[in-house]
């Protein structure tokens, strides 16, 4: 008898927010005015242009070559520099490491703060200020980087053991030393499983940048889009489906190693 009062609770409560999710999904397609006849509409022209996708331009593969291994090194240079930016910054905004407020408010805010802009307005931004090339979108992927590293290596710091670092205390360790000795052995697999996955995602943003002319293969998604040679981008879409699939291997890999 006591357990059907215990579940009928827990019934009630399962459906009123069942209930809840459905009113917020329908309340938000209003707003923006989806429609789900013009979707139905639109499938005969989605398929057509799938159609003039296959099959891929197979010639087109040796052109872009160039473009697609800049897209990584792009990707290499701004999760590099992404990774260093971080680790202070993780440092200053983790609370069991930082003990004033004022500091790791002030971190976590500049981090949030920077993780708020898109890649592309970040991209467009930088392509404003050094112009149409691979710096703007290596820029653009270092401080994306830098927000996503920073924001997952401090939530890992908060939660590492405590017990070594007030050993440590105990026997008159310095901050670094605590950090050196204490803290850096515990994050170090977790931050490296971090920035190779950072990496990973960097790999996809670097080809869409350079649709604001932030160089990388995303140059030639623009420019085949724009002319209208879908067998073209089809043949981007596959090769850089080809290395993505790549990198993800070696990167599930190592860390699977790490961890």
């Amino acid at each position: 008898m006591n357990r059907d009062r215990l579940q009928k609770p827990s019934n009630i409560k399962a459906y009123l927010t069942f209930i809840l999710f459905i009113l917020l999904v329908w309340g938000s397609a209003v707003r923006v005015d989806a429609d789900l006849g013009k979707l139905i509409l639109g499938f005969p022209e989605m398929g057509r242009i799938l159609r003039e996708m296959w099959p891929p331009d197979w010639g087109y593969f040796p052109k872009i070559a160039d473009a697609m291994l800049e897209t990584i090194r792009m990707a290499i240079l701004g999760t590099t520099f992404g990774a260093i930016l971080a680790v202070p910054i993780s440092l200053l905004s983790a609370r069991n490491i930082t003990r004033s407020p004022i500091l790791y408010l002030s971190a976590r805010l500049m981090m949030n703060l920077i993780r708020t802009i898109p890649n592309l307005l970040l991209a467009a931004l930088f392509v404003a200020i050094f112009g149409i090339g691979p710096i703007a979108g290596i820029g653009a992927l270092t401080l994306f980087s830098f927000g996503l590293i920073a924001k997952l290596t401090y939530e890992s710091l908060e939660t590492i053991e405590k017990e070594p670092l007030e050993a440590m205390t105990a026997v008159g360790a310095t901050k670094s030393q605590l950090i050196v000795f204490g803290v850096i052995p515990q994050i170090l697999p977790q931050f490296i499983s971090y920035v190779l996955f950072t990496f990973e995602v960097n790999i996809r943003a670097a080809a869409v940048l350079g649709l604001v002319g932030a160089g990388g293969i995303g140059l030639y998604y623009d420019r085949t889009l724009g002319l209208m040679q879908y067998e073209r981008a089809s043949s981007i879409i596959l090769f850089t489906l080809a290395i993505v699939l790549l990198i993800d291997y070696f990167s599930v890999k190592i860390r699977e190693k790490l961890i």
